[in-house]
């Protein structure tokens, strides 16, 4: 559960960013990327008083019981450092990481959400979540979701040997549609499936901003006057990320 906050500190802000999709498309690449975010936490660090990643930090991750996945190392230690220093971090699953149980939890005590939730920030209510399954359409990946968030496959693919498991992850891994840097991300009228389900939320129960990632792609709409939904694009190609000053949400970018 995520405490609403009925007043940020003055000066204070609240971070969100999405996609680093870690791993992808080579280990070389993937390292100079995962240095970037550290030094972008280096430099939130002190303002921030809440920070949201929100789905497909990593390309892949399974914990099995005794084993996650290699690498990754330099992201973990500041996301500990910061933890431990008192900032609240919150952590949604996306549809590339959904295979993450309570590590994040246990060693860095950063909770870990599957689910979008609604929150409360000063006089704002914001609706967050990765995104993914959400709106019209999209009936195959609903379905493998349903499939791949059971118990029993996860129970299956925790039988397999993580050389194995990790291996065969990380070949289909390199198939996402991120690797493929050459392919533009294109607002399409009409075909943003997450836009339609913010419009249809909006007709029963309201929010001031609907925050997700998934869509690769950074976007500021309006919904209606008082509603607006922002996408926290990716890391690959944009590093951009949202923030919230007690006023207003906007996309900004890093070292861009």
């Amino acid at each position: 559960m995520i405490p609403s906050i009925s007043q940020l500190l003055p000066g204070k802000k609240v971070y969100f960013a999405s996609d680093f999709h870690l791993g992808v498309p080579d280990a070389a690449s993937s390292l100079v990327r995962e240095k970037k975010i550290v030094r972008w936490l280096d430099t939130i660090k002190h303002d921030a008083q809440m920070v949201f990643l929100v789905g497909d930090i990593f390309d892949f991750w399974f914990e099995y019981r005794h084993a996650i996945p290699k690498g990754f190392i330099r992201l973990q230690g500041k996301l500990a450092e910061l933890s431990d220093s008192g900032l609240p971090i919150y952590f949604f699953t996306g549809n590339h990481d959904m295979w993450m149980f309570d590590y994040f939890t246990q060693e860095l005590n950063i909770p870990v959400l599957r689910k979008p939730v609604s929150i409360q920030i000063n006089e704002s209510k914001f609706y967050i979540g990765h995104g993914d399954g959400l709106g019209p359409k999209d009936y195959t990946y609903k379905v493998l979701k349903k499939i791949f968030a059971s118990k029993l496959a996860q129970w299956l693919f925790a039988l397999v040997h993580p050389n194995l498991g990790i291996g065969v992850a990380n070949y289909w891994s390199r198939k996402s549609r991120i690797r493929n840097t050459k392919v533009d991300e294109v607002f399409k009228p009409g075909e943003e499936w997450l836009v339609t389900y913010c419009t249809e939320m909006e007709k029963s129960h309201h929010h001031d901003y609907y925050v997700f990632g998934h869509r690769h792609l950074p976007l500021d709409l309006e919904i209606n006057k008082n509603s607006r939904y922002v996408n926290l694009g990716e890391w690959v190609n944009y590093c951009s990320y949202a923030t919230y000053d007690g006023q207003s949400l906007k996309l900004e970018y890093f070292e861009a």
